[in-house]
């Protein structure tokens, strides 16, 4: 048995197999680059005016100017103009050429054909985007890593980019254990409960941009679970398993991961929900077995699969999605292992939830995520500072 911080080392160390798609960049929000991005063109691509206002070429002390013409966003070819003369100009115009300047139009008194101005109102140069001021063609504009957001979005559109090499989600499996478990819809039978894991871990999976989900109900027979264990590391990248990983006498998952010749990175931690948890790993494939009860799934689920998933999908950042929060009150635990706890933030500090048993999902729909306690700690006195974990 091992503590959580060992699993977690073990686990970040991992060689995964990750596979590349292209995808659309309106399709891409929330996976990772997998190469860096070049810009396709000079941006801007021509010298253009920031204001609505006029054009013209600066000459220190000039005040009064001739109008010859106006250039709108979109012109083509904005009229041509000599010194001492301007051009009424629109924000996104291409600015003539000879002009290096532009005087906003609030700064502006119009008579006619002729625009008179105070000179300190005009600096030379101002208003005035000059190509290639953001970014030059060929320069790299998004590192191999970065996650694409809303607004990674909008960069890559306007340099011309449609499409980007992603680092591809798993595939994922999950594995239902258990003779009692019945489907949602079904009438339940005598020592029956339902089936709350599968659908619990698969709207996690779509959270996390999985969109390959498999979901398979076993029984409690040794050879189906061997065969079934064999058929998804066969068609799958990431396999689930809730409950059968105990000792009973109907936990045949440790049974199915050895004789398919997985190899176990760890087996049971010094935590609680989740003691038995297993871990393994073969031709860069991962097996996960989650004990069965809700809480000890989800809170497993959340610590570990979650992660190994986001590694997988090139986030650098996989391990450090938690934040430091004082704790609301004391807390008192009675073991020597690291607990997970539901928990909710209240002005800005952590607070403990009842109904802490593994079976229990009540606090499930108050809680804002987990917070961890240390393993060595038996009392968590009221503001010290400890790892939360955000839904």
């Amino acid at each position: 048995m091992i503590s959580v911080n060992e699993a977690k080392a073990i686990l970040q160390k991992l060689k995964l197999s990750r596979n590349v798609q292209v995808l659309p960049i309106s399709s891409a929000q929330g996976f990772f680059l997998a190469k860096p991005i070049s810009s396709q063109l000079d941006v801007p691509s021509f010298d253009n005016s920031a204001m609505d206002g006029y054009a013209f070429s600066w000459e220190e002390g000039v005040s009064q100017l001739e109008l010859v013409g106006e250039a709108a966003a979109g012109a083509a070819e904005p009229p041509k103009f000599e010194k001492g003369q301007a051009i009424r100009i629109f924000t996104g115009a291409p600015m003539p050429s000879g002009a290096d300047s532009v005087i906003m139009q609030e700064k502006v008194e119009r008579n006619g054909s002729s625009i008179r101005f105070n000179p300190e109102d005009s600096v030379r140069g101002n208003h005035v985007r000059y190509r290639g001021t953001q970014c030059k063609k060929g320069d790299i504009i998004a590192e191999a890593g970065a996650k694409i957001t809303p607004g990674l979005v909008s960069l890559l559109a306007s340099v011309g980019v449609k499409e980007v090499p992603v680092y591809q989600a798993p595939k994922v499996v999950i594995i239902i254990t258990g003779n009692e478990i019945q489907d949602l819809g079904n009438e339940l039978q005598a020592g029956q409960i339902y089936n709350a894991n599968g659908p619990a871990l698969e709207s996690w999976l779509r959270k996390l941009e999985v969109d390959e989900i498999q979901a398979i109900k076993v029984p409690d027979q040794k050879e189906a679970v061997v065969d079934t264990l064999a058929q998804a590391l066969d068609q799958n990248d990431l396999v689930i398993f809730t409950g059968g990983i105990s000792v009973g006498d109907y936990d045949f998952v440790k049974n199915a991961v050895e004789e398919n010749q997985v190899k176990q990175l760890f087996y049971k931690l010094k935590q609680r929900p989740g003691k038995p948890l297993y871990a393994g790993q073969k031709d860069g494939k991962m097996v996960f077995a989650l004990p069965g009860n809700p809480g000890s799934v989800l809170s497993c689920f959340l610590q570990y699969v979650k992660p190994v998933i986001q590694s997988w999908k090139g986030d650098k950042e996989a391990w450090n999605h938690f934040q430091e929060l004082p704790m609301a009150h004391d807390f008192e635990k009675k073991i020597t292992l690291t607990q997970f706890l539901k928990a909710r933030i209240q002005n800005g500090k952590v607070e403990v939830l009842q109904g802490q048993e593994s079976f229990n999902l009540i606090a499930f729909g108050l809680a804002d995520g987990f917070v961890e306690t240390p393993e060595e700690s038996f009392v968590v006195e009221s503001g010290t500072l400890l790892k939360f974990y955000p839904w």
